[in-house]
């Protein structure tokens, strides 16, 4: 089985973005044995769509290694050094039942050492709790918006505020939101220029366009210098 794990140990230091490992459709042996190479290797990983079901097979000293969160359904092994910047990220979701796709953000941004700022539940169908939070979002140069249903969140912030916004369309809804498709299309065809999209639920994805962001800032400045 050793064939069929081979880490990418580099990919850091060439683009500034470390491998993600999805969990998804791997068995426990892969997993484990994946996890195994990382600490041969004395490095961190980050583990994304490992379901509670699924660590929960883990043997045991594996569970009390991970930094385990249920909610966003990530793994963090190794140590993650915390930093002290303030947080240049905001991630902001439209309803309660996107926090797990806007967690999985977060979780990866902080497996990067970067900060970040989470606002939940302030989707356009109460409008003024949006409007209550622009002063704060106008100040953040990347924001993660996350939303399902008609997805119209990203829209309306990208009227409101200057900065990089990233649409993340969530599967929360009913009937004909087919599972994120509806939410995926409305942020593809929005109105308001220069929103980025990723797929559906892609909150991991969001993060690295993120970083990308944030790299690009410093390339540029290093550039003009």
């Amino acid at each position: 089985m050793s064939n069929e794990v081979l880490l990418d140990d580099d990919r850091v230091n060439r683009v500034g973005i470390d491998e993600g490992i999805l969990c998804a459709g791997k068995n426990i042996a892969q997993i484990e044995l994946i996890l195994n190479s990382a600490r041969e290797s004395d490095r961190t990983l980050l583990l994304t769509r490992l379901a509670p079901n699924v660590f929960g097979e883990l043997s045991a000293q594996w569970q009390q290694l991970l930094d385990y969160d249920s909610v966003s359904r990530t793994g963090i092994f190794g140590e993650i050094a915390t930093v002290s910047d303030a947080p240049k990220i905001a991630i902001v979701s439209a309803g309660t039942s996107d926090v797990p796709v806007a967690r999985e953000a977060m979780r990866t941004l902080f497996y990067h050492q970067v900060n970040s700022t989470e606002i939940h539940d302030v989707g356009v169908a109460g409008l003024w709790r949006l409007q209550q939070r622009v002063p704060e979002l106008s100040r953040y140069p990347v924001i993660i918006v996350v939303a399902g249903m008609d997805a119209a969140l990203p829209t309306v912030l990208g009227g409101l505020v200057s900065g990089l916004l990233i649409g993340v369309p969530s599967s929360t809804g009913y009937g004909v939101s087919r599972n994120g498709e509806s939410a995926l299309t409305s942020m593809l065809v929005s109105c308001a220029p220069g929103v980025a999209v990723t797929n559906i639920d892609n909150g991991f994805g969001a993060a690295c366009i993120a970083l990308r962001a944030l790299r690009a800032a410093v390339l540029m400045e290093a550039v003009n210098d």
